[in-house]
Formats: structure tokens, C-alpha cells, sequence
């Protein structure tokens, strides 16, 4: 299994609406790429103060790698990223993505 861990920096001018419809863009993913098998997302609600800025994220989790590998160019995936990306301070720049081998 692979856990896929995204972690955004969303600009400050980010509304609760904006953010509840990049969640459900996300979230719809689940019933369009094969093999995605859980997501879940949220703000951060650490106490740590380890944050770095970023103030959102989700994880999804996919059957195996070559699922992970299949939902990376998918069309419907690129649509919500490029809304999420435009969302994040710096674009690209507010976004860490790092995968875990479950």
C-alpha cells in the first residue's frame, strides 16, 4: 500500500468556501481513479509549533504503487491539484508531497 501525504501552505485569504471545495474536488477522486482506497483530510492540529506553515493536508491511500503511478497524470487529479496549487502560497512552492511504503 501506499500512503500519498500532501501538506499545503493555503494563502491567508483562503475562505472556509474555497477550502471546502478544494477538499470535495480531492475527495471526489476516490470514485474516479481506481485504486485509491482511503482519503482524509484536514488543517493542522498539531500542538508542536512543527508546522513550517503548512496548514492543510490530506492523505490518500492507494492499493500499491502502480495505482499511486496511475492517478498522478490523471486528468480529473491534475484538475484539482492545479486548483489546489493556485491556492498555496508561492504555488507550487506551498505544496510537500511525500509518499510512505505501508
Amino acid at each position: 500500500m501506499i500512503r500519498h501525504c500532501v501538506f499545503v501552505k493555503l494563502k491567508a485569504n483562503t475562505s472556509a468556501e474555497e477550502r471546502e471545495g478544494l477538499t470535495a474536488d480531492l475527495a471526489a477522486l476516490k470514485d474516479v481513479i481506481p485504486g485509491i482506497t482511503a482519503a482524509h483530510f484536514s488543517s493542522n492540529v498539531s500542538p508542536e509549533g512543527l508546522g513550517r506553515g503548512y496548514n492543510f493536508g490530506f492523505v490518500m491511500d492507494f492499493i500499491d504503487a502502480a495505482a499511486r503511478d496511475g492517478y498522478l497524470p490523471h486528468p480529473a487529479h491534475e484538475k484539482a491539484a492545479g486548483r489546489l496549487v493556485a491556492a498555496c502560497e508561492g504555488g507550487a512552492e506551498g505544496v510537500f508531497v511525500y509518499d510512505l511504503e505501508i
